[in-house]
C-alpha cells in the first residue's frame, strides 16, 4: 500500500548460496507495484529478469515525446515527476528513509558527500556500490534542463536542448541544421541574476543582458573596483522575447499594449541593436554589411580599379609637363585638378 511505501521498500537479494544463507552479492531495489518474474528461494543466472515494472512508468516518455516535447524546452518547462540528477561524479551509496524519500547519497573523489531525496514510488536507475557522472539521472523521468544549467553550465545546457529537439525531428524525417536551433538557444540564455553586486551600479537579484552586464564590470575593472558576479539563467522563448531592452521587438511579438504602455511609463530608448527592431523601422539589419562599421566599406570592380590607375597616371603626366614648362604659372595649381579631369578623359579616349 502507499503507506507501507513511506517506510518500506520492495527489493530482491541475491545471495551466493541456496536457501539465502550465503553472503548478499547484489540488492535490487523495485517500486511499488512491480510484477516478480521469478519465486523465493529459485536459483538465477546472469541476465534472468527478476520483476517488471508498470507500464504506466514507460509510457512517461513517449507522452511527452514529439511536438509537445519541443514546446516544452523551448518554454524552459520544468517537467511534471523530473529525474533526480546527480550533483557531482563519485560513488553511489543507498542512504535510509526519510519521510517517504529514499536517501541517495553520492561521494566524490575528496570524500564530500552529497545528498538526493528520490520519492518511494520512483525506479532507481543506480544501485549501491556504482559509479556516476554529473548531470546523470539516479532514477526515471525527463530531465529537467535547469538542472542541466545548474550543475553542468551553459555550454552543456546548449548542447542538450539542441541534441533533444533534434532527436525529436529525426524520428519524424526530418533535417534540421544545429545553427537555427543554436540562435535560438542563444536568445534564451541571454539573461543572467546579480548574486554580488560588488563595485557596480547593479542590483542584487537584477536579472540584465550578459552585454550590459560585462559592459559594467569593464567599466568597474577598468576604474579599480570589484566587479559584479552573476549566475546564468534560462527563460523561455516568451518570456526571453518579452523582457529583452528593445520595446519595439517586445511589442511585436506578444501582448503589445503592455509593452508599449510600460516603455512610455518608463521613458524607454530603443537603441535598434537586434534584427527585429530594424526591420520594423526600415533600417538594415546589423548583419554584414548592414553593421555600422561595415557601412563605409566600398567594392571596387578589377576593371574600374585598372581605369583608376590609367586616370591617376595621366594626371601625374600631365602634372610633370606642366611643372617642367618654363611658362608654368603658379595661379594654374588651383585649376591642375580640372584640367587633368578633362584631359585624361580625351586621352583614354583616343587610346
Amino acid at each position: 500500500t502507499e503507506h507501507s511505501l513511506e517506510s518500506l521498500q520492495p527489493r530482491i537479494e541475491i545471495t551466493s548460496a541456496e536457501h539465502g544463507k550465503g553472503d548478499v552479492v547484489a540488492v535490487y531495489l523495485l517500486p511499488g507495484g512491480s510484477y516478480l518474474q521469478i519465486k523465493d528461494n529459485a536459483p538465477v543466472v546472469k541476465g534472468t529478469i527478476l520483476a517488471k515494472l508498470l507500464k504506466e512508468g514507460t509510457k512517461t516518455k513517449d507522452i511527452t515525446g514529439g511536438l509537445p516535447r519541443v514546446g516544452e524546452l523551448f518554454e524552459a518547462r520544468r517537467p511534471r515527476n523530473s529525474a533526480i540528477l546527480a550533483q557531482v561524479s563519485g560513488l553511489v551509496s543507498i542512504g535510509a528513509i526519510v519521510k517517504g524519500k529514499r536517501t541517495i547519497i553520492v561521494s566524490d573523489a575528496y570524500g564530500h558527500e552529497y545528498k538526493h531525496m528520490v520519492p518511494m514510488g520512483r525506479n532507481l536507475l543506480v544501485r549501491d556500490g556504482d559509479s556516476v557522472e554529473a548531470a546523470e539521472a539516479l532514477c526515471d523521468g525527463a530531465t529537467d534542463p535547469h538542472d542541466i544549467l545548474d550543475i553542468l553550465g551553459e555550454n552543456a545546457l546548449q548542447s542538450f536542448l539542441v541534441d533533444e529537439v533534434q532527436e525529436v525531428y529525426r524520428m519524424q524525417g526530418v533535417q534540421i541544421n544545429d545553427k537555427h536551433l543554436g540562435v535560438i538557444v542563444r536568445q534564451m540564455l541571454r539573461k543572467v541574476e546579480v548574486v554580488h553586486v560588488g563595485d557596480t551600479n547593479l542590483i542584487h537579484g537584477q536579472q540584465v543582458d550578459k552585454y550590459r552586464f560585462f559592459e559594467e564590470n569593464d567599466r568597474v575593472i577598468t576604474e579599480g573596483g570589484e566587479p559584479a558576479v552573476a549566475r546564468p539563467l534560462l527563460l523561455g522563448i516568451t518570456r526571453a522575447s518579452l523582457s529583452i531592452d528593445s520595446f519595439i521587438s517586445a511589442a511585436s511579438f506578444q501582448e503589445t499594449t503592455k509593452v508599449l504602455t510600460n516603455a512610455a511609463i518608463a521613458g524607454s530608448k530603443d537603441e535598434l541593436r537586434g534584427l527585429k527592431e530594424n526591420v520594423i523601422i526600415g533600417h538594415l539589419i546589423p548583419a554584414g554589411t548592414g553593421m555600422r562599421k561595415y557601412r563605409d566599406v566600398k567594392l571596387k570592380d578589377e576593371e574600374l580599379l585598372a581605369l583608376q590607375q590609367k586616370v591617376d597616371a595621366v594626371k601625374e603626366s600631365r602634372r610633370q609637363e606642366m611643372i617642367d614648362d618654363d611658362d608654368f604659372d603658379v595661379e594654374d595649381l588651383a585649376d591642375m585638378k580640372s584640367v587633368g579631369d578633362t584631359v585624361d578623359v580625351d586621352e583614354l579616349d583616343e587610346d
